[in-house]
């Protein structure tokens, strides 16, 4: 039998702070506070070796439910369609043109944020409506 109980979400991507600063805008979540022995995260950084720098951010739900979210530098860029990805809860409960507007009205919060809206997916005989977007590095996710 598992015994996880936690799980965390990691993103590889060319700059962590700016994604994971953007999905701390979505989600409202929060980044930790430096290690103890700096007063900011700016001071943190200074002090690794050039390469390292910047090299990882990460964030968490403030009142503990949502899964961490780890952003980490890869030199790679993006190339392929996600394999996983986040689906943003804005939708639930609700049907029909109340669910698109309030997704549209999602979309646009975000788009101020630098997301892209790719394409509203209307309801079917078995799913309701969700959005299609990708964050500020291209990686797509779902306002649903």
């Amino acid at each position: 039998m598992a015994t996880i109980k936690k799980v965390q979400v990691t993103f590889d991507c060319a700059e962590p702070e700016r994604v994971g600063r953007f999905w701390c805008e979505v989600l409202g979540y929060v980044a930790p506070s430096p290690p103890k022995e700096f007063a900011t995260w700016d001071e943190y950084n200074a002090s690794l070796p050039p390469e390292q720098r910047g090299a990882w951010f990460a964030c968490s739900d403030p009142e503990g439910v949502g899964p961490r979210l780890y952003f980490q530098r890869v030199p790679e860029g993006k190339v392929v369609k996600n394999r996983v990805h986040l689906d943003v809860r804005v939708g639930t409960g609700l049907v029909g043109q109340e669910r698109v507007a309030a997704l549209e009205a999602e979309c646009a919060r975000l788009v101020a944020l630098g997301a892209t809206r790719v394409h509203l997916m209307p309801a079917d005989e078995d799913n309701e409506s969700c959005l299609l977007m990708q964050d500020v590095e291209g990686n797509e996710f779902c306002l649903d």
